[in-house]
């Protein structure tokens, strides 16, 4: 992994996205444009359907790069282990320049295992994964507005934490956890089974996401710039000190790489005790999966 990314996936797509939306403007909606693909499976998350991959130059597309891909066929994944060397096809579809709300989309197809090599034996302590019933430690955070903020201030109430930076391309990662944690924003007034929630979106990138960036992102995020918005549903982010600690415990793993942070992705719902009530690793939850975990929150709460 020690060649640097020269060009992001995104400018890619968005390249091929310009090229299409002139041959597509009339009538037709994007197509899609397939690239050969060679790579090495650095790690596998079934619960996502995804594997992390260090793929190697695609000329006249993009450079090596390490990222995410879903597989296709999902029982694909099945068959691969970290270590396998693969080909496969990489299939992108620009946005559709018709739809204003469309984000581009890729994934592997055919893939095939050309060569194993065997990881490295495991470290000897296996990394913390929250589960229900863990007490979550009172971390402290700089939100929008500046003010310094902590954990423990939410007790009592239900606590959506969701883990992003602003300046994230892939629409699977930190654009999709934004949309979500939105869509439940639009619920808040008005479905009972989130009485007492409040949302909270923690950046990793404490040197570029800076309170006012923060803010910026926030009300693009709620389509306002009602600083109410901020009562109900804050971005914040640590100090460099104490990110390692606070990725540890949620199972976050974040690496800088030319310019972008490649990282995995990590939900929670806290409780109004300070407990865990669910994890969810990866972006395969739906808004009515974290409704739902609120909901069994608020009546525990009752009882």
């Amino acid at each position: 992994m020690n060649n640097p990314i020269r060009r992001t996936f995104l400018i890619a797509l968005l390249l091929a996205g310009t090229v299409f939306s002139s041959a597509c403007h009339r009538s037709q909606t994007p197509a899609a444009k397939r690239y050969p693909f060679t790579g090495r499976v650095v790690s596998i998350d079934t619960q996502s359907h995804q594997a992390f991959i260090y793929g190697d130059d695609i000329p006249g597309f993009m450079d090596a790069m390490a990222m995410s891909y879903k597989i296709k066929p999902e029982d694909t994944l099945t068959h691969l282990h970290p270590g396998d060397s693969i080909s496969a096809e990489v299939v992108t579809i620009p946005a559709d320049p018709k739809n204003e709300d469309a984000v581009p989309d890729y994934w592997l197809e055919n893939v095939k295992v050309t060569g194993h090599v065997e990881a490295a034996p495991a470290a000897a302590n296996t990394p913390h994964l929250p589960a229900p019933g863990d007490d979550v430690p009172d971390f402290s955070f700089t939100n929008q507005s500046g003010k310094r903020i902590s954990l423990k201030q939410y007790r009592g109430e239900i606590l959506l934490v969701t883990f992003i930076y602003t300046r994230c391309p892939f629409p699977d990662f930190c654009p999709r956890m934004t949309t979500n944690f939105a869509e439940i924003y639009r619920q808040l007034g008005t479905n009972p089974a989130l009485a007492g929630t409040h949302l909270l979106s923690l950046s990793f990138d404490p040197d570029h996401d800076t309170p006012k960036v923060l803010r910026d992102y926030g009300f693009a995020s709620a389509h306002t710039h009602d600083p109410a918005l901020f009562t109900r549903w804050e971005f914040a982010a640590p100090t460099a000190a104490d990110l390692p600690k606070i990725a540890d415990f949620f199972a976050l793993t974040i690496k800088p790489e030319g310019g972008l942070i490649t990282h995995n992705l990590s939900t929670a719902v806290i409780g109004p005790d300070g407990k865990i009530v669910n994890w969810y690793h990866g972006s395969d939850w739906q808004v009515s999966d974290l409704i739902k975990d609120a909901s069994e929150a608020s009546t525990r709460k009752g009882e």
